[in-house]
């Protein structure tokens, strides 16, 4: 099991959000968590595949990339 130290404005945020929606702090704690694994999960797959490109030499070209920022004004 791992303890954790909520700062005690969040801690408010959880426990007024558990009484608005009918549910336990420790729900609400579990889907945040939940979130933000599956979020950060994803980050890293992403993050690996874009390495993997990159390991393989596909990258845009300085064509490719002026053309890209004309097309939008930036």
């Amino acid at each position: 099991m791992t303890s954790l130290v909520i700062e005690q404005e969040m801690q408010q945020q959880f426990h007024q959000l558990a009484e608005e929606t009918k549910r336990t702090e420790s729900e609400i704690i579990h889907e945040a968590l939940a979130g933000y694994l599956a979020s950060d999960r994803h980050y890293v797959e992403v993050l690996k595949q874009r390495i993997a490109a990159a390991d393989r030499g596909e990258f845009a070209s300085d064509i490719d990339v002026k053309a890209f920022f004309a097309e939008r004004n930036a």
